[in-house]
This record gives C-alpha cells, structure tokens and sequence, in this order.
C-alpha cells in the first residue's frame, strides 16, 4: 500500500499544481518511480496507490503500471482514491492510518498474511522482500524500516529505541529530545490480521490523529506487541523540503551516492518518447545529467536537466535542476535553482546565485508554466509561484 496523496507544501509552488510523489527529479524520473519500482523489482505484484492531493497527473503517469511489470493479469497497480459508499458520508483521508482503514476492503480481496506501507516520496532502492523475512523470523507484529540519522536531525523523524533482545522497546514521533538516532523511514510491513484489529479500534477513537507514527504504533507498543527494527544502511532520502530536492538531485551526479545503472535492480519510469539531446558547437556539458530532448547551446555545469529542457547560446545553467520543457533564453544565466516544468527564462534574465555564506541564502525556486522576462533579476531563496516581467525583480 503506497501512500502517495501528500501535497508536499514545503516545496511550495513545485507541488501548486501537482502531488509531491509527481514532482520530476533525476533528469529521467519522477519520485513515486523509486517505490514502484523497488515492488517490482522485489516480486511485489499487487499495489495499491493511495491518492488525494491533485490525483490527476499522478494517476495519467502511473496507468496500468506497464512501465514497471506491474500489469499483471491477477495483480498490478491499483489507484485507490477516497471515496464515498451509498448512506455513508465520504472523507479526505484524515491521517496515514485513517487511509488504510478505508481500503480494507481492498486488502481482504487478496487474503495477505502480511501487508508492506510505503510513502509515494522518498528516494531511495530497497529489496523489499529481505525485509518480509526479517519480519517473519522475528515473529514482529510489525517491522519498522530504520536508519541512522545525526542527532542533531533525529528531531525531524520517529525515533525509536531498540532494548538488549532487539525488539522495539520505544518510538516518539519527532520528539524535541530524541533519546536515539534510529530513524523510522516510513516503510512498515505489519501482520495484516493484528493490523486490522488496530485500524478499527483507532477509527473509533475521537481523540486519535489516524496516523501510524503517532497513534497505532505506540498503541501497539502498549499493548505489549512485538515490534522488530529493520536496519537500512543503502542511500535514503525524504526529499520534502527544497533544500533536500535539490541535495537528492545533486546526489544523482555521483554514482556513489546511488547507483542508477544497476542493470539488477532497474529503477524504471514512464519515460516521454523524444529525440536524442543535442549538444551545439559552442554548447559545454560539464558534470551533468542531460536527459533526451534537450538542445543545448551554452554551458551546463554541476546540474541536471529533465527532457525537452533548450538552453540558449551563451546561456550558463549551474548547480541547478531544470525540470521537463524548461527554455533558458540567450545569455541568461540560472544557479543554484530549481526550475518548474515548462518555465521560460528570458534573454539576459538571472535567476539564483551561488553561496554568500549568510544563514539567509538559500535556492531559488520557479513554479511550473512561469515566464520570467528578459533582463529580470531572481534573488538567492526567492520562491516564484507567478510570471515575473515589466521591471519586477525577485
């Protein structure tokens, strides 16, 4: 069960008109490929796609699952939006368990023993099924996928203690005074029958929040059930805030960070259908990931570019994500940014700027469909949610 219906509001005007799980990332991808594709890859044939937030582009991107061998006759993907029955009164989903509860009937369609929850926006490989058997020979009620995080960012995440005999002994959800650096990643595979018991006791529950951190598996832990620790050691990151897209999409440029050309473990997408790129005589690709489609004719450095980007003559794009059918105009110059699908850039225009050293500075962000005019300036950190021209600056 992928739950991917965030909104994904800390990457503000990236996710204005899309769910975060769709956001592009890694020149060829989008973030929701990542979880799809480790089911795939680790024998997972049925997937339920959990959706809310702006459904549409998501469920158009995921189809039927064909691109991920996910089309099977007897399972495949399954898009599970809210709904409402005859004589009920629907809902939103009001919190991660809240949005199982309401897909039980799905679940008990296939009988499972045990049931794998996943979060549609994290990067990352990870062969589920080494998982399912820890979870198995331990006897867990529920197993937890966790990493080791620095203390100092343990306060973002659930964090759980672990006692002698390996068992769960503790979890707080991003508590102001961690007592460990064992991370929850989000990834949990529980024991569907004690699951479902839980689920409807803390459906009835007026005072719960209907969310797995914060409710059902502290309860669980009350209620003395064994909860076992799955220790992840591979490449992993929550890409929710800008910052964190930004430093996961300059990971992609180094293959020690996460290899992507595992010919073992695929990680596969639904790629458009465009030319080859095309680099021009006085084009310079530097350090980059340039995706098909693209025509470049300036320089391009540290940087990584979705398809049908065009980067004019004499233009520079540096340590900067350009998402799909983004045109930087002649001379203009784009750094440390984050560019939205289908944003033009003017001629002469700047946007973003490298490190000044100040706590202030940060990436400059561009929404989707925005027209920055010639000559227009857009400072370090601003974020642009409408077109900018006619003398305005960032």
């Amino acid at each position: 069960m992928l739950l991917a219906g965030g909104q994904g509001s800390r990457l503000y005007a990236l996710t204005s008109r899309v769910a975060k799980p769709s956001v592009p990332f890694g020149g060829k991808y989008r973030i929701i490929d990542f979880p799809l594709s480790n089911c795939a890859n680790s024998g997972i044939d049925v997937v339920g796609v959990l959706t809310q937030y702006r459904p549409l582009q998501l469920n158009s991107y995921i189809g039927s699952g064909q691109a991920y061998d996910l089309d099977s006759a007897d399972g495949g993907v399954y898009i599970l939006p809210p709904y409402q029955s005859a004589g009920e009164r629907g809902s939103w989903f009001s919190g991660t368990a809240n949005a199982i509860y309401q897909n039980i009937g799905f679940i008990e369609m296939f009988d499972p023993e045990n049931v794998l929850i996943l979060s549609g926006d994290h990067i990352y490989k990870m062969d589920y099924s080494d998982m399912v058997k820890a979870h198995t020979a331990n006897d867990a009620a529920c197993t937890i996928a966790v990493i080791q995080v620095a203390m100092r960012d343990a306060s973002r995440f659930g964090i759980l203690s672990a006692g002698e005999d390996g068992y769960i002994t503790e979890f707080e959800e991003k508590p102001l005074r961690p007592k460990s650096d064992l991370a929850s990643m989000g990834i949990y595979i529980f024991n569907w029958k004690k699951l479902k018991e839980y689920l409807i006791a803390d459906e009835m529950n007026p005072k719960s929040s209907k969310d797995f951190g914060k409710d059902i598996i502290p309860e669980m832990l009350r209620a003395g059930e064994k909860l076992w620790p799955y220790r992840f050691s591979g490449y992993w990151r929550d890409v929710g805030t800008i910052v964190s897209l930004w430093d996961a999409n300059m990971d992609m440029l180094s293959p020690t960070a996460i290899n992507l050309y595992d010919p073992d473990w695929p990680i596969r997408s639904k790629s458009p259908i465009k030319p080859p790129h095309y680099a021009g005589p006085e084009s310079k690709i530097v350090h980059s990931i340039v995706t098909e489609g693209c025509e470049i004719d300036g320089r391009v450095e540290n940087s990584v570019l979705s398809s049908a980007v065009r980067v004019g003559r004499g233009a520079r794009v540096m340590y900067s994500i350009l998402m799909p059918g983004v045109t930087v105009g002649e001379g203009a110059v784009v750094e440390y940014a984050i560019i939205g699908e289908n944003t033009k850039i003017g001629a002469q225009a700047r946007v973003g700027s490298g490190p000044d050293g100040s706590d202030s500075w940060n990436v400059a962000t561009c929404g989707p469909d925005i027209e920055i005019g010639e000559g227009e300036s857009i400072s370090p950190g601003a974020m642009i949610y409408e077109s900018v021209g006619g003398g305005l600056h960032g």
